[in-house]
């Protein structure tokens, strides 16, 4: 027998940790793992409890529903009503047609309002070249506009037309003697190439009282028509050059007070008059030619 008091022997702990524990703490020192511990895994149960909430179509109804109305309470609130509608900037003929191209049925929820497409509409009207929409206070939505400010009138064969400097339509006349005012041109293009006409008009001014409208030839090129039944004809290319020229020859010897019934300015080099009747009789017995038997 041992002794009582024989030293038992001292079991000593092996200190590595097993292959499973250290795989374990390996793995929870991953990031990607702890991220996915911590919160992927939180809310992975947190879908799945919606989605089984969620599976039952009356609960989605019911959910749909009440966010429904209370959007609609929110949008309804009456600081968020429009109730009138302010047009400024524009004559009263053309604020009765915004009003009536608006096509809104108020009070309305500023919520319900498509500003973009009601803008658009505006903005098909001729006679508006800009539309700003705001909804103000207290209301209001206020619809600034930007008019088209007529500076030509183009005679059609359906009637007169005014335009704006770009060509751009602004809207019908009755008739000419309504807008006396304004410069007339004529012709197929001739909106087209409403900037052109109206630096003709600026190159022309010091024979401006004489001008009664500008005629667009073949969608090429421009006849000034004065009264007198005179005309002028431009070249296509470089007609401002060309009508300057002409004033500068009047200026200086009173070329368009004659009795001349055009001048073609279409050859740069060499300006061609055509004389009135009594004026080519003139000229020819100046150079003595027998003028009794012509037939004029």
């Amino acid at each position: 027998m041992r002794p009582l008091n024989a030293r038992r022997p001292i079991l000593r702990v092996d200190p590595a940790p097993t292959k499973w524990a250290y795989r374990m703490q390996r793995l929870w020192l991953t990031p990607v793992f702890r991220a996915l511990l911590r919160v992927g895994l939180p809310a992975f149960v947190l879908v799945s409890v919606a989605g089984l909430f969620l599976a039952d179509p009356a609960r989605r109804d019911a959910i749909a529903g009440g966010i429904a109305e209370v959007r609609e309470q929110f949008q309804n609130r009456p600081e968020f009503m429009v109730r009138l509608v302010s047009v400024v900037g524009a004559s009263p003929e053309l604020a009765d047609a915004v009003r009536a191209r608006l096509a809104l049925t108020l009070p309305l929820s500023s919520f319900d309002i498509d500003l973009t497409a009601v803008r658009a509409r505006i903005q098909d009207l001729d006679a508006v070249a800009r539309a700003d929409l705001i909804v103000r206070s207290g209301g209001v939505l206020e619809v600034a506009i930007t008019e088209r400010v007529p500076a030509l009138l183009w005679r059609t064969e359906t009637g007169i037309e005014m335009l704006d400097a770009t060509g751009h339509r602004v809207a019908s006349l009755a008739a000419r003697t309504d807008r006396p005012d304004l410069p007339i041109i004529a012709g197929e293009g001739a909106d087209s190439a409403a900037p052109e006409a109206l630096a003709l008009l600026a190159a022309a001014a010091p024979i401006l009282p004489r001008l009664r409208g500008l005629v667009r030839v073949g969608d090429r090129r421009w006849d000034v028509v004065l009264d007198r039944n005179q005309r002028i004809l431009l070249p296509d290319e470089k007609p401002i050059a060309a009508i300057e020229r002409l004033i500068a020859l009047h200026q200086a010897g009173d070329l368009l007070g004659r009795d001349i019934l055009a001048v073609d300015l279409r050859t740069d080099h060499r300006p061609v008059l055509r004389l009135a009747p009594f004026a080519l009789n003139q000229l020819r017995q100046s150079m003595g030619i027998d003028t009794s038997g012509s037939q004029l």
